[in-house]
C-alpha cells in the first residue's frame, strides 16, 4: 500500500497497529524484526517514520480473535462543537475515558474510530482526565496531528477551565508556578504531587463566584501536565469538590447526599488557536453540563453569595 498525508509521519510500529486492527503488538513486533513487513522494497526498524509515497508491503496476518470480540460498541455519539478535513472537537462526558488502557476496555477515540469508519486517521492531540468533561480536540490528519503537539508544547494553544473548590478563595487573579512530579503508588495508580525537581507547571486561576463554603473559579492552564488543576489548588489548600483522588473525601460524600453532585467539578470550557494547517483564529466553547449547573443553582440557594455574579 502507498502511504499517504494521513499516514506520512506516523511511526511504522504505530502505523501496523492501526492497519491490523485485532493482532497483538507483540506479533507486529515479531513481523517487523523479522523483515515481513517491507518498506520500499527492504526492511524498516519499528522506530521509522513513514514518508508521503512510501509503498509498504504486509504479510498475510491471521486473527485468532473473532471479529465480535474485537469491536468496540458505538456508543452514544459525542456532541460534535467543531469539524473541517483537518480537526474535530467534541464535548466529552465526564466518566468517558480519552482512550482504553488501565482496566478500560475503550475509550472516547477508540469509539469515534468506531463510528466513523470512513476515516483515514484519527488521534488525540491531547487528554483530559476521566472525570472531566468538556472539550477535546481529535487531529483527522497526521500533519494536523504534529502541528497540535508542537502548539501545545508551546503553550500556543488557550485552555479554559471551569472547576469549584472547597473553601473562600480570596484573590482577584492568581498565578501558581509550583512544579508536578508524576509516580506509581504502591498498587500501581498513578499520582501526582508537587515537588521541587518536578516538571514546571503553569495555572492562572480567576475568581468568579464565592460563596459561604466553596468558590467557583476559570483556570487557564499555560502548561498541560498530568491532573496540573487538581494539584495545583489541593497544594493550596482548596480541593476540587468531587475529587476522588486529591479532595477531601468526607465533603464529597456530603455532596453527593445532600448535593446530588457524584462527579468532580471540573469542565473544559473553552479553547482558543490558530489552526494548525490554515492559520485561521478557532475558538469554541462548551456549556456546564446540567449536573454541574444544577448543583451551582442548589449551592446559591442554599448560601449567602459575597463575589458578584458570574463573569
Amino acid at each position: 500500500m502507498n502511504i499517504d498525508d494521513a499516514s506520512a509521519g506516523q511511526r511504522i510500529d504505530n502505523f501496523l497497529v492501526r492497519e491490523l486492527k485485532g493482532v497483538p503488538k507483540s506479533h507486529i513486533y515479531r513481523l517487523l524484526r523479522s523483515g515481513q513487513v517491507r518498506v520500499n522494497g527492504g526492511r524498516a526498524a519499528q522506530t521509522y517514520r513513514l514518508a508521503l509515497e512510501d509503498v509498504v508491503r504486509i504479510p498475510p496476518v491471521r486473527v485468532s480473535q473473532s471479529p465480535a470480540a474485537r469491536s468496540v460498541p458505538q456508543g452514544v455519539a459525542l456532541p460534535v462543537v467543531y469539524e473541517d478535513d483537518a480537526l474535530l472537537i467534541v464535548d466529552k462526558l465526564s466518566g468517558m475515558a480519552v482512550h482504553g488502557g488501565s482496566g478500560v476496555s475503550f475509550g472516547v477515540i477508540e469509539q469515534l474510530r468506531s463510528q466513523r469508519p470512513e476515516a483515514r486517521l484519527l488521534e488525540l492531540a491531547h487528554r483530559l482526565d476521566r472525570e472531566t468533561s468538556g472539550l477535546l480536540i481529535v487531529a483527522k490528519k497526521r500533519s494536523a496531528l504534529s502541528a497540535l503537539h508542537e502548539m501545545m508544547r508551546s503553550g500556543a494553544v488557550e485552555k479554559h477551565y471551569l472547576t469549584v473548590v472547597s473553601g473562600r478563595w480570596m484573590n482577584p487573579r492568581q498565578h501558581i508556578r509550583t512544579p508536578l512530579y508524576k509516580y506509581l503508588t504502591a498498587d500501581g495508580e498513578r499520582r501526582v504531587r508537587v515537588q521541587d525537581d518536578g516538571k514546571a507547571a503553569h495555572s492562572i486561576v480567576t475568581l468568579r463566584r464565592r460563596w459561604a463554603s466553596v468558590s467557583e473559579l476559570g483556570v487557564e492552564l499555560k502548561t498541560g501536565r498530568t491532573h496540573q488543576i487538581r494539584v495545583h489548588l489541593t497544594h493550596c489548600g482548596y480541593p476540587l469538590v468531587g475529587d476522588e483522588k486529591y479532595g477531601d473525601f468526607a465533603l464529597n460524600k456530603q455532596l453527593a447526599r445532600q448535593m446530588d453532585l457524584s462527579r468532580m467539578f471540573l469542565h473544559a470550557a473553552r479553547l482558543r488557536f490558530a489552526h494548525p494547517l490554515t492559520g485561521a483564529q478557532i475558538e469554541v466553547e462548551a456549556a456546564l453540563p446540567a449536573a454541574l449547573q444544577n448543583y451551582l443553582a442548589r449551592v446559591d440557594a442554599a448560601e449567602e453569595r459575597d463575589f458578584g455574579p458570574a463573569l
